[in-house]
């Protein structure tokens, strides 16, 4: 059924149709009414079979979360930002303890100075974390991965915890044209979860327990297999998608006019469709540009990104969040992907703090890039004298 809702809204009828056990929740900025709409749901008797928590901080609807899992249920909550730092030592136990969380990441920049307003550097921080990462083009992807990462995180090869990046407020309060999913799809998709592991009165476990330094390493080795693993579920999962709902959303990577690109340009989340107008208008004026949207962030898709450039010129990354003594931490990741190739490579940070990037400010970075006009390496987009943001 085909509606026109906000983004935020997408997300909470996606989760209601995943049937949560459940959902612990404190309030943020962009992310409150995810939470707000599941609140509401809960007490109009939509979400059966599941506790809704009200928690009393990030901090604690994470901790909720690690209990109600090692005890065998799905579970989902709902943060960004000062929100997601506050969760981060709670999620990185998720992870070691190897539980399917699923959270939905509004994407927000961090403090300071304060900021309510939309970039990545917030999920950039945990992405060394061992969450598995995906960011969101689109409501309409928004509303189809919630699904999907419950699958793939639930799968027994690997469980982890899983974060959608939807980026707050161009996305999470947008209105947006959504066919949203019915009970029977979700149903025929996702099965019931069946943990393999997990804590009951008649079978205590230890969870997270302390580890020597003769078994440590082990621990994080089997970490990491299961994070590669995931690279293989996702992508089976992505088709599977496609197969039961007909929307194929592709798989890590998407590339479109890539084929006889000199310059590729590198973008993920919701600035892509910017970016692919622009695109789409420079090669109606002759201009050999291409395009390559990143959509699974962790684990890293490095072979196919390495696929998809490996026959242009020129790399042009847009980032949305800064990794501060070196460069952007998207640009990195792409420049170590395409090891033995020898692009030229430049990375922009646009769009910091929420500020607008318009068509203007992408097609003068492409074009001046493409007539090398700009120098190789990280840049910042526009900058303006710091008096004038000054108080």
């Amino acid at each position: 059924m085909k509606k026109v809702v906000r983004g935020f809204y997408s997300i909470a009828h996606a989760v209601k149709l995943c049937k949560p056990n459940v959902i612990a929740a404190y309030p943020i900025t962009p992310q409150t009414e995810i939470v707000e709409n599941l609140a509401k749901m809960y007490s109009n008797g939509e979400l059966e079979g599941c506790e809704y928590v009200t928690a009393e901080s990030e901090f604690g609807a994470a901790s909720i979360l690690v209990g109600a899992s090692a005890a065998g249920a799905r579970t989902f909550t709902a943060t960004c930002s000062q929100g997601l730092i506050l969760m981060s030592e709670v999620l990185l136990n998720a992870a070691g303890m190897r539980l399917p969380i699923v959270l939905v990441n509004t994407n927000r920049a961090l403090s300071a100075p304060l900021s309510i307003w939309n970039d990545h550097q917030d999920s950039m921080v945990l992405r060394d974390g061992g969450l598995i990462q995906i960011h969101v083009e689109t409501n309409q992807e928004a509303h189809d991965m919630v699904p999907l990462a419950f699958k793939v995180a639930e799968n027994s090869k690997v469980m982890l915890p899983f974060m959608i990046n939807m980026d707050g407020f161009k996305l999470t309060h947008a209105y947006e044209p959504v066919d949203l999913l019915d009970q029977d799809t979700v149903d025929s998709f996702l099965p019931p979860y069946n943990p393999p592991v997990y804590m009951t009165t008649k079978n205590p476990l230890t969870f997270g327990c302390y580890a020597p330094p003769h078994c440590y390493t082990e621990f994080r080795v089997v970490m990491q297999r299961a994070m590669m693993r995931a690279l293989d579920v996702l992508e089976e999962t992505y088709r599977e998608w496609a197969e039961v709902t007909g929307r194929d959303w592709g798989g890590h990577v998407v590339g479109e006019f890539l084929d006889d690109a000199e310059l590729a340009i590198v973008s993920m989340g919701s600035l892509t469709g910017m970016v692919r107008d622009v695109v789409k208008e420079l090669r109606k004026n002759g201009v050999k540009v291409g395009l390559l949207k990143i959509r699974t962030f962790r684990p890293f898709p490095a072979k196919q990104v390495k696929e998809a450039l490996k026959n242009a010129n020129k790399i042009l990354v847009f980032e949305r969040a800064v990794s501060f003594g070196y460069e952007g931490p998207v640009g990195i990741e792409v420049k170590s992907a395409l090891f033995g190739l020898n692009p030229e490579f430049y990375s922009f940070a646009v769009g910091l703090g929420g500020r607008d990037v318009p068509r203007e400010e992408l097609m003068k970075i492409i074009t001046d890039v493409y007539e090398g006009k700009v120098e190789q390496g990280f840049h910042f987009g526009t900058v303006k004298e710091f008096e004038e943001v000054i108080v």
